[in-house]
């Protein structure tokens, strides 16, 4: 592959998940990918027999404040003077009732979440807009679209957070020639999704019973998981390159992954058109009589 076409990937969160699969599908297609995750004997561990020419490991905690986050897109931008396509996947999901789970949690949850995309997308930004190209790919969730689903409502607004940030990015970011999207996968069968206990900050007895059926809901989903994230991840680097099966395509902000994702998109969708629709005689009828 010629130099002009190589493209350099910056992942977050590869030692495991989605992040692994795609740093294997970005090799596997010719490019170079500099992979981070907080532990570096853990990512070590995972890609011992990856091609090194292409791959680099770099130890990075996106939950670290912003000068340490920006400290290492330095190291990361001298390992080939460039960054082409940042991805946006570390991340984890906090197991809270929002009343037993508190501010505590929301603030450990988004500082991960979402703050960690704002601190590795800002530190990639100058040099992306110096360039006037760059792709800068969110892994979001289709729980930003299902938050009734108890004890998952952190996660889900912390996903709900980065998709309207991916989206205020997309707008501010066009003039630069850098495109964004937002990746918004249903259920995958990934390591230790589901692994996180409960958080109780404040132990509250009357969701004794709703906590638990909530946990053991998620507890037999995992490994069940219909969804094939080397699928998933192969399919996004298609997207980006714009090639394979998203040849000839047009670039989309949204890239919705899996069945299961689309059908509660719509169904979410559905229901707030509804309910557009039976309010909308009240609902509009709220602006200044005519004088």
């Amino acid at each position: 592959m010629g130099a002009q076409h190589q493209k350099i990937w910056l992942i977050t969160g590869t030692s495991s998940g989605f992040g692994k699969r795609l740093v294997v599908s970005v090799l596997a297609r010719g490019d170079c990918v500099i992979a981070t995750a907080r532990n570096l004997e853990k990512l070590r561990a995972t890609f011992p027999a990856a091609e090194r020419s292409r791959l680099r490991l770099l130890e990075l905690d996106v939950s670290d404040p912003a000068e340490t986050v920006q400290q290492r897109m330095k190291e990361a931008l001298s390992c080939w003077g460039r960054i082409d396509v940042v991805v946006n996947n570390a991340g984890y999901g906090v197991k809270a009732v929002l009343e037993e789970g508190g501010s505590l949690a929301a603030l450990t949850q988004f500082q991960t979440n979402v703050l960690g995309v704002l601190n590795v997308t800002n530190a990639v930004l100058p040099h992306m807009r110096e360039r006037r190209s760059g792709t800068v790919v969110i892994i979001g969730s289709r729980s930003a679209w299902r938050p009734e689903v108890s004890p998952a409502g952190f996660y889900a607004a912390s996903k709900a957070a980065v998709h309207a940030l991916g989206e205020t990015y997309a707008s501010e970011l066009r003039p630069f020639g850098i495109r964004v999207l937002v990746v918004a996968p249903g259920a995958f069968r990934t390591e230790g999704v589901h692994a996180y206990p409960a958080t109780i900050h404040t132990h509250v007895p009357a969701y004794d019973a709703a906590r638990a059926a909530g946990m053991a809901r998620f507890a037999a989903l995992a490994g069940r998981e219909k969804g094939d994230p080397a699928k998933a991840m192969a399919l996004l680097v298609d997207v980006v390159k714009g090639e394979g099966r998203a040849a000839g395509r047009e670039w989309p902000l949204w890239l919705v992954l899996g069945r299961d994702a689309y059908a509660d998109v719509r169904a979410k969708c559905s229901r707030l058109l509804k309910t557009m629709d039976a309010w909308e005689d009240l609902a509009t009828d709220v602006e200044f009589d005519e004088l």
